[in-house]
Parts: structure tokens; sequence; C-alpha cells
């Protein structure tokens, strides 16, 4: 695993939120829901990274993370390029590194890539120069770090705390970077039980999720719990005909107001999106009195003006 610190410990990269302290943590959703704002009020602004310029590169599809990162960014006072790799010299057979070496040259300061094959962001964390800073968007099934934290932001603003809590991610936990990030934060915060339900296709090998509970049947498993997290089934990342068609997904899986009823009676509903809807989830869940499935949206820009001011080194000693 590359290195996410510098010399003095602090932190360079965002790659994962494996490895990082429950103070850090704890520190990075402070300062995030600093910058938290309701619907309606003005949008928070710094001028923290002034000067500096952050490149996002997506090789995969995205309109949450990608423009949250936009913002989140701008709002802070740098400059953005955003780069659709599909239409970049990469099509024309330029190397990833070749690419980075070529915005680095025109003075990017801060890469957020998002990348299907695993090992991406920590090539190019592993290349660039001593005051560039890279940040994971998603990377192959394995790490989603700044999701993972909007998710425990959105969690704990609902919920206060995380050690009395049960908490069910419930989907394609299999392909799911979002899952994976969600609970290395929830268990480095302390959270009292992590369940995982999922047909059994779709259900993480045993030596994965450690600590977690295991459930194949949604009723079971969401039963008295204070979170339900929905997932989507992520049919990009596989090729596998055994996976149900959306009826009968919906039937077995889908998240409704009956199944919901189940849960403890304040439960909290969430799901990274796009949703399926009629598949994953019930448009009358998600659009429901339990569902904090658009504070996650909001609280993306929050997190990732958090990330991008505490990782860039230039930013340092100038926070508002």
């Amino acid at each position: 695993m590359t290195d996410q610190r510098r010399a003095n410990g602090s932190l360079r990269h965002l790659l994962t939120l494996e490895g990082l302290s429950r103070d850090e943590l704890e520190t990075l959703l402070e300062r995030a829901q600093h910058y938290v704002r309701r619907r309606g009020e003005v949008a928070p602004r710094s001028d923290v990274l002034a000067g500096l310029t952050v490149a996002n590169l997506f090789t995969e599809p995205s309109t949450r993370t990608r423009v949250s990162f936009e913002l989140a960014a701008k709002r802070l006072g740098a400059d953005v390029v955003n780069l659709e790799m599909q239409l970049s010299s990469r099509v024309k057979g330029e190397s990833m590194l070749d690419t980075i070496y070529t915005l680095e040259s025109l003075h990017v300061d801060v890469f957020v890539v998002r990348d299907a094959e695993a090992g991406v962001p920590a090539l190019v964390a592993s290349h660039v120069g001593p005051e560039v800073s890279v940040l994971s968007a998603g990377e192959a099934h394995l790490s989603h770090p700044t999701q993972g934290l909007l998710d425990t932001l959105t969690i704990l603003q609902h919920k206060r705390h995380c050690d009395q809590l049960s908490v069910a991610i419930v989907g394609d936990i299999l392909h799911s970077r979002v899952a994976r990030s969600a609970c290395q934060a929830l268990q480095t915060l302390g959270v009292k039980e992590l369940r995982l339900v999922a047909p059994p296709v779709l259900m993480p090998p045993a030596g994965e999720f450690a600590g977690c509970s295991r459930f194949e049947s949604i009723e079971r498993g969401i039963a008295d719990a204070d979170v339900v997290m929905m997932l989507r089934i992520q049919r990009e990342r596989f090729a596998d005909t055994a996976i149900p068609t959306g009826d009968e997904y919906f039937r077995r899986f889908g998240l409704t107001p009956a199944r919901l009823a189940l849960a403890k009676p304040n439960a909290i509903v969430m799901h990274p999106q796009p949703m399926n809807r009629g598949v994953e989830i019930d448009s009358a869940v998600a659009d429901g009195p339990q569902s904090v499935i658009r504070d996650q949206v909001a609280n993306g820009v929050a997190v990732r003006m958090a990330v991008l001011e505490t990782l860039s080194a230039r930013a340092v000693g100038r926070r508002s």
C-alpha cells in the first residue's frame, strides 16, 4: 500500500480509510461539519486553496462525486480542471502516468482520481512530486474514502454516536467500494454492529469484512436496525446470469415500507446513488420521512472541502 502520509505524519494522500486513526477520522468529520449548510443557506466559501489547481481525472461516469469535488475545490478558492479521460490523450494511447506528468508540468497541485482498475490511485500517488496530493474518488470495487466519510457524517448527524448503533448494509456488497469504506470508517469509530445483507452471489468472501455479521434475508438483516444502507447492483462490474432480474431482486431484497417497518421506528435510510427505484428501493421509502439520501449528497461537498483543505500542504496555516 502506498504511504498516505508525509514524513511528519500528516496526511498527504487519501486513497483509503484503512489505517486512519479514530482521531484523524473525527478531525476530518468535525471539519466537514464546519462546512455543512442547510438547504437554502449561502454555500460556505474560503480562500484556503487560492492559487492551487485541482484536476479531476475520472475514467468512470460520475455525477455526484465529480460535481461535489469540483464545487468543493472552487468554494475553497482553487482553480479546477475536469478531464473526461475517455476524451483525453489516453484514447490515443498515452499512459496515465504521462497524463499526470503533463498536468504536473502545468502546476496541478491535487489530483482527484476515479478509475475502474485497482491500484491506479496508488500508482499516481507514488509518481507525483512531493508537494502534490492524490485523492481517490473511487477505486474499482476496493475503496471510496470520501463516500465512506460522508456516509459516516450523515449517520452521526442523525444518531450522534456510533457505539450503540446497528447498521445494515444491503445489496451488492461484493462489488461495493462504498460498503468497504463505510465499514472501515464505522468500525474505527466503534460501531456496535455491522450487518451485511445480500444474496449469496453478491456476498463477499468469508475473509473480507471481518467483524460483520451476514444475512441472506433482508427481513432478518434489517430487523431492529438503526441504519439501513441500500446499495446499487453494479452490473457493469460483472457478467453473472445468476443475479436476479430487477423484479425478482426487488421481490427478495428491495426495501419497501413494510420491510422498513421491521427496523427501529427512528431508523434512517441511506443510498449512495444512483438509485434503481423499484429494484433496490421503493420510491415511497427513498422519498419518505426516514430517508436521509439528500443529506448524503449535501454532505459530499462538505466532506470533500474538509479533505482537500486537510491534505493540501500549501493550505497549512491558511484555514479560515
